[in-house]
């Protein structure tokens, strides 16, 4: 199986140590991880603020890019979610406008085997103990587009119960939004403040030293709240905690 990692943009500006950790799992676990260098942006930011036509080249390019690969993994729901649910969305509206069908049919190999990384370590490679060590007591959060477009369930779950040494806390209110949603946050802040805010104090509640989630962008803003409000509370990408192990553990 040729599997590439696909990092995506806030990871690799913000939070490479994520695709790391990606690598350092995917590799203890038998596979062989390539990163095409040539990856970009997958548009989501455009289409979801309405420049549709503008995410077009990006996503052709994300095909372009990932093409030849069995599989295509990613730390990321919303980046997932992206490809998997509003690629097809794209093809589909460009055959509306008459614009034929090759954008569907340039985007459409890509779709199917792109995973969310609990995805596919649940679903493609069969496991939910990966050998994992983090004696901490976490609390899991359950993003958006993870949760509503991808439809994660309980994989990532499941793989946090299997970690050795792990305490798992229910989160209360776990799938309500934290308040990010991309340019929400920018466009309506003082909700999406508020929002944030609930989410820390939900997390606060269960005694959990590290709030984990399946997106850097949702933790990047809980992490921001965390910081205002000047909890103890850490956000961590639930790769970190499946990365680590007794020889080789997180923080």
């Amino acid at each position: 199986m040729r599997v590439a990692l696909f990092l995506t943009c806030v990871n690799d500006a913000l939070y490479p140590g994520t695709g790391r950790a990606v690598v350092k799992l995917l590799t203890r676990l038998g596979v062989d991880v390539d990163f095409p260098e040539d990856q970009t942006c997958c548009g989501q930011a455009h289409y979801n603020t309405g420049y549709r036509h503008d995410a077009e080249p990006l996503a052709r390019r994300f095909a372009g890019v990932f093409r030849d690969y069995d599989a295509i993994v990613t730390p990321s729901g919303s980046c997932g979610a992206m490809v998997r649910e509003l690629y097809p969305r794209m093809g589909e509206r460009a055959r509306a406008e008459g614009r034929g069908g090759a954008l569907a049919a340039t985007l459409a190999p890509v779709v199917p085997k792109t995973y969310e990384l609990t995805e596919f370590l649940v679903d493609v490679l069969g496991v939910t103990d990966v050998g994992a060590f983090y004696p901490h007591r976490v609390t899991y959060h359950p993003t958006c587009h993870g949760l509503r477009a991808l439809r994660l369930g309980d994989r990532p779950l499941r793989l946090l119960r299997a970690v050795k040494g792990l305490e798992l806390a229910e989160l209360p209110g776990a799938d309500e939004c934290c308040g990010f949603g991309g340019t929400f946050a920018v466009k309506n802040a003082d909700v999406s403040a508020a929002m944030g805010a609930d989410k820390v104090r939900n997390a606060e509640s269960t005694g959990a030293e590290v709030l984990c989630a399946a997106d850097n962008s949702c933790l990047m803003h809980i992490g921001g709240t965390m910081a205002r409000l000047r909890t103890d509370l850490r956000p961590v990408h639930i790769a970190e905690i499946l990365a680590s192990t007794e020889e080789d553990p997180a923080a």
